[in-house]
C-alpha cells in the first residue's frame, strides 16, 4: 500500500493524457495533497488543477509526465491513470484508456494519427460511433453569449449548451423533463440516485466536485452539458434558491444557460445554434470514406431533410415516405376527400388535386439530389392514419346532436371511419394492398414521380427514380402492381418525349418474402430490407405495446440482449435477411440492395450489415455521421475475415 495522506509532500491524483472534454494535447486532471484517492472522486474537496503540481512539485510533475507519454505511445490511447506520491516518490497505481467526449475523441483520433502514434485505421477505430451524435450538438450564438450575464465560473465537467429552468430536486426534474419541460439541475453534489433526474435533465450545474466527479463521469456518458465544482454559488434548499456570489438570488423555474465547455453559467436563456463541423471531423471523415465499402444513405421526405442528409455526408436517399407528404394541412383535405369518395371517378378527381402537389414535392426532391439517388417508397400506411380520430368524431356528433345542430356531414365520416377501421392495422390494408385495392392512388404517385424526372432530364439533370412497392408478401402482388405502374411510367414518358433510367423494387418486410425472396428477385430490380416490420413480424411484437409494456424489462432481465428495435436481431431477424439474400442473389446476381429500417444507423447493425454483403444503409439524417463511422470500422474489423464484403451467393 501507499499513501497520499502522509504530510505536505503526498499528494494522489487522476488524470488523463489529452484532454477528455475538448481533445486538446495537453495534460488534464486534478490532484490534491495530503488525501487519498477517494477524496478526489467523492467531490467532499474541490481538487487543484494539475498543472499547479508542476509548481508545487515540479520533479515529481516531469517524471509523470514522461512516463505517461510513454503509456499513450505503447497503448496508441488517451491514458486515464491515477497516482500517488508519499513521501516526496511517485507511484503510478493504474492506467487505462481514457473515456471521452466525441468531440475530443474526433480531435484526439486526428492528432495522434498527424503526431505518427497511430495510423489511419486506428484513428477510426478510436471514435465511439454510438457516441458521435455528441458532435451534433447544437452550441450557444457567440454574439449572444458574450452579451449575456455571467453568474458563476465552474468546472467544465462534460460539454455542450443547455438552457432550462432551476430544478432542485431530482423527482420534480425528472417528472417534469418527462413531460417536456427544459430543466437544468442544480445539486450541491451528485449521487447515483440522482441519475432519474440527470436524465431528464437539459444539463446538470452542482457546486461541489471536480471533473471527475460523479456528476461529470455520469453527465459525460449521457451527452449531457455539466459545470461542477461552482463554489461562489449556495443553494438554499428550503426556500429553493440558488445566490450569487454577488448576492443574486435566483429561485426554482428561473431559467439559466450553463456552457460545459467552458465551466460557465449564465442568466437567463441563450439562444441555441446547430453545430458545425470542424477541421478534424472532416478530416476523419475522408479517412472514413476511403476505408468504407457500405454506402449510407438518409431516410429524408423534403428538400429540408435532403440538404441536411448531403451535409452530413448522405450519399442519397434511401427511404423517401411518401405519405408524410400527404400530411400537409393543404393536402389533407383532399386526402380524406380521396377516401371518402364513393366512386372511382369521384377518387380520381380528388387525385388530380394531388397530382400537382406530389410532382412539385418529387421535383424538388430530386433537384435537391442532384443525381444522387433516390428510393421513394409508394403509400404505405392504413387510409384510416389520414382521417379524424373515431372518438374525436364521435364526441362531436354527440355534441351536436345535444345543442340541436345539423350533424349528417360528420355522421357520414363516422360511417366510413368506423366502416375502416382495422383490429390489427398493420397487417391489415396497407402497402402494396393499397394499390391493389385502390390501384389509382400508386398511378398518380409514379406519374408524378416519372412527369418530374423527365423534365429534369430535359433541363439537363440525370434523374434515375428507384420506386419501392411496400409490403410484398407474394410474388403475384408484385407482378400485379408492377405491370400496372410500368404501364403509367412508360405512359409518362412517351408524352414527355423522353427516356430515363429507374427501378422497380420492393421492401422485404414480411418474413414470408425473405423465404421465398427467388421468386420475388425474378420481378425486384432492388431490395430494401424493412427492418422494423421485419423486427414486428418476426417477433410477433407491435412495437408501440412493447416498448411501452414489456421490452424493457426484458433487456434489464436479461431476456433479450438489446432492444431488437434498436438494435437487429442478428439470430432471428438476420438470419431472414441472410436467406433472402441468399436465395435473391442466385436469381438476380447484381441485385441492388439495401436497409432501410432506423437499424440503418445502429453501429452494430451497420456492421452485420457490411458483413452480410449489403450495398447500402439508410438512417435519418441526424444518424448518416455514425452509420458511415461504423460501415468504416466494420471493414477494419473484419478484413482478415475470408468472406469479408461477399453478400451470400456469391463467394
Amino acid at each position: 500500500m501507499v499513501f497520499g495522506n502522509m504530510g505536505d509532500d503526498c499528494a494522489t491524483g487522476v488524470s488523463f493524457t489529452r484532454n477528455p472534454s475538448t481533445g486538446e494535447n495537453k495534460f488534464y486532471g486534478e490532484y490534491l495533497t495530503n488525501a487519498q484517492g477517494e477524496d478526489v472522486v467523492a467531490g467532499i474537496r474541490t481538487p487543484k488543477p494539475i498543472a499547479e503540481l508542476e509548481h508545487e512539485m515540479p520533479e515529481l510533475y516531469k517524471q509523470y509526465v514522461d512516463i505517461a507519454k510513454k503509456l499513450e505511445k505503447g497503448y496508441k490511447d488517451v491514458q486515464d491513470m491515477e497516482f500517488t506520491i508519499e513521501k516526496g516518490k511517485l507511484w503510478i497505481l493504474q492506467t487505462r484508456n481514457g473515456k471521452r467526449t466525441a468531440k475530443a475523441s474526433v480531435r484526439i483520433a486526428v492528432e495522434m494519427c498527424e503526431e505518427g502514434i497511430i495510423d489511419k485505421e486506428r484513428a477510426v477505430e478510436l471514435v465511439d460511433a454510438n457516441q458521435l451524435y455528441q458532435v451534433l450538438l447544437p452550441d450557444f450564438d457567440p454574439k449572444a453569449k458574450k452579451e449575456a450575464h455571467k453568474i458563476a465560473q465552474g468546472l467544465a465537467a462534460s460539454p455542450g449548451a443547455a438552457v432550462g429552468k432551476i430544478v432542485f430536486d431530482t423527482e420534480e426534474a425528472a417528472e417534469r423533463g418527462k413531460n417536456g419541460e427544459k430543466i437544468i439541475l442544480v445539486r450541491i453534489e451528485t449521487c447515483p440516485d440522482d441519475i432519474h433526474g440527470m436524465i431528464e435533465s437539459q444539463g446538470v450545474l452542482t457546486l461541489r466536485g471536480g471533473m471527475t466527479s460523479h456528476a461529470a463521469v455520469v453527465a459525460k456518458g449521457m451527452g449531457k452539458p455539466c459545470v461542477a465544482g461552482c463554489e461562489d454559488l449556495s443553494i438554499d434548499l428550503k426556500n429553493e434558491t440558488l445566490t450569487a456570489g454577488d448576492g443574486t438570488v435566483y429561485h426554482k423555474d428561473d431559467v439559466i444557460s450553463l456552457d460545459g465547455g467552458t465551466g460557465e453559467v449564465m442568466d437567463g436563456a441563450i439562444h441555441l445554434v446547430p453545430p458545425t463541423m470542424d477541421e478534424n471531423f472532416n478530416k476523419l471523415f475522408a479517412w472514413v470514406d476511403g476505408i468504407k465499402l457500405l454506402g449510407v444513405r438518409a431516410n429524408a421526405d423534403t428538400p429540408a431533410d435532403v440538404a441536411k442528409a448531403l451535409e452530413l455526408g448522405a450519399e442519397g436517399v434511401g427511404l423517401c415516405r411518401t405519405e408524410h407528404m400527404f400530411m400537409d394541412p393543404e393536402r389533407l383535405p383532399w386526402v380524406q376527400k380521396m377516401i371518402v369518395a364513393g366512386t372511382s371517378e369521384a377518387r380520381k378527381e380528388a387525385l388530380s388535386k394531388l397530382l400537382p402537389m406530389q410532382y412539385s414535392d418529387f421535383y424538388a426532391m430530386f433537384k435537391a439530389l442532384g443525381e444522387k439517388s433516390m428510393t421513394i417508397r409508394l403509400l404505405d400506411p392504413p387510409l384510416h392514419e389520414f382521417l379524424p380520430d373515431k372518438e374525436e368524431l364521435i364526441a362531436k356528433v354527440a355534441t351536436k346532436k345535444a345543442k340541436g345542430e345539423d350533424s349528417s356531414e360528420d355522421e357520414k365520416l363516422l360511417n366510413i371511419v368506423e366502416a375502416m377501421s382495422e383490429s390489427n392495422p398493420m397487417m391489415g390494408l396497407r402497402g402494396c394492398r393499397l394499390g391493389l385495392t385502390y390501384p389509382e392512388i400508386n398511378e398518380m404517385q409514379v406519374r408524378a414521380i416519372f412527369s418530374a424526372a423527365c423534365d429534369l432530364k430535359k433541363e439537363g439533370l440525370n434523374v434515375k427514380p428507384e420506386v419501392m412497392i411496400p409490403l410484398i408478401g407474394h410474388v403475384n402482388e408484385l407482378k400485379t402492381v408492377k405491370g400496372v405502374l410500368e404501364r403509367v411510367a412508360n405512359e409518362v414518358m412517351d408524352e414527355k418525349g423522353v427516356r430515363v433510367e429507374y427501378m422497380f423494387g420492393t421492401m422485404i418486410e414480411i418474413p414470408r418474402a425473405a423465404l421465398t425472396a427467388d421468386q420475388i428477385a425474378e420481378h425486384a430490380e432492388f431490395f430494401s430490407f424493412g427492418t422494423n416490420d421485419l423486427t414486428q413480424m418476426t417477433f410477433g411484437y407491435s412495437r408501440d405495446d412493447a416498448e411501452g409494456k414489456f421490452l424493457q424489462n426484458y433487456v434489464e432481465q436479461k431476456i433479450l440482449p438489446a432492444n431488437p428495435f434498436q438494435t437487429l436481431d442478428q439470430e432471428g431477424v438476420g438470419q431472414l435477411m441472410k436467406i433472402a439474400l441468399d436465395k435473391a442473389l442466385k436469381v438476380r446476381p447484381h441485385l441492388k440492395r439495401g436497409i432501410c429500417g432506423e437499424h440503418g444507423g445502429d453501429p452494430a447493425s451497420v456492421k452485420f450489415c457490411h458483413r452480410i454483403g449489403l450495398n447500402y444503409v439508410s438512417c435519418s439524417p441526424f444518424r448518416v455521421p455514425q452509420a458511415r463511422l461504423a460501415a468504416a470500422q466494420a471493414v477494419i474489423e473484419f478484413k482478415h475475415a475470408k468472406d469479408i464484403s461477399l453478400p451470400l451467393g456469391c463467394k
